[in-house]
């Protein structure tokens, strides 16, 4: 969505406004340049707020602040939309202990609502030894199947082998 530019001090071509001061409050319909000297002592801006209703309606407050408090809520609404794929690595000789460590990282990130992809590459002559990978895998899912299930059922894509799990 497109952000409108907003009107400031002189900038403001209208002859009478609804003024808001910096609290809140509404002083009422005055002339501008009785809010531009409000705005002035008060060592902030004249901003307009609704330019379309009549009177125009204008706020005494700090320009630069409140562009940056917009821009900060747009990019908080951004990071929020649909969730992230996380990757956890193994290999076909990693240790069950490690696997156990993987699992609990892979769980957190269910419970936050991402999805997980669980990749097994081999190396070498291990593509030999492609069912370790499998049971690996299939271990894994077992462990997360309280929290998880299966998006996408393993399978090979040149030399890694990977699932990809979804939060319940």
């Amino acid at each position: 969505m497109p952000q409108r530019r907003l009107r400031i001090n002189d900038q403001i071509k209208v002859d009478i406004i609804r003024l808001i001061a910096q609290d809140g409050q509404q002083v009422g319909v005055v002339p501008i340049e009785e809010g531009l000297r409000m705005a002035k002592e008060a060592g902030l801006d004249l901003v307009e707020v609704a330019g379309d209703s009549e009177p125009t309606v204008c706020k005494i407050l700090d320009y630069g602040k409140h562009k940056y408090r917009q821009k900060k809520r747009q990019h908080q609404g951004r990071q929020h939309r649909g969730s992230q794929i996380k990757e956890i690595r193994l290999h076909p000789k990693t240790s069950t202990h490690d696997v156990g460590y993987r699992v609990n990282h892979a769980r957190e990130f269910l419970v936050e609502g991402h999805r997980v992809q669980v990749t097994v590459t081999f190396k070498g002559r291990e593509m030999v030894h492609t069912q370790l990978g499998r049971e690996m895998i299939e271990r894994f899912v077992s462990e997360l199947q309280d929290v998880a299930k299966v998006e996408q059922m393993p399978k090979m894509e040149g030399r890694k082998m990977l699932v990809i799990l979804i939060p319940k």
